[in-house]
């Protein structure tokens, strides 16, 4: 959950970068929480269609950086150390 220290929430409500996991979550939270309650001062509530948007786009955000970062960080230990699958 995002909930880290208030000497974290203030140097991150700054725009200063998270350096701990917990710390990016609450900085993702936050970003979240913001769009949210403009979505729901415009049309006076939150809706579902508002939660269903930001879950889609972390999903897609989620898949972005492991299609990106993880995979081809994924393929340099696999050349260096060697698959773990039967080739097929």
């Amino acid at each position: 959950m995002p909930y880290v220290t208030p000497e974290a929430r203030a140097r991150l409500d700054t725009g200063e970068p998270p350096s701990a996991a917990g710390e990016l979550n609450y900085a993702v939270t936050r970003l979240v929480d913001s769009y949210l309650a403009r979505l729901a001062g415009q049309e006076g509530r939150t809706r579902y269609a508002h939660i269903n948007e930001v879950i889609g786009v972390l999903e897609c955000a989620k898949l972005e950086l492991y299609r990106r970062i993880a995979s081809p960080y994924e393929d340099e230990k696999i050349a260096e150390n060697g698959d773990v699958y039967t080739k097929r």
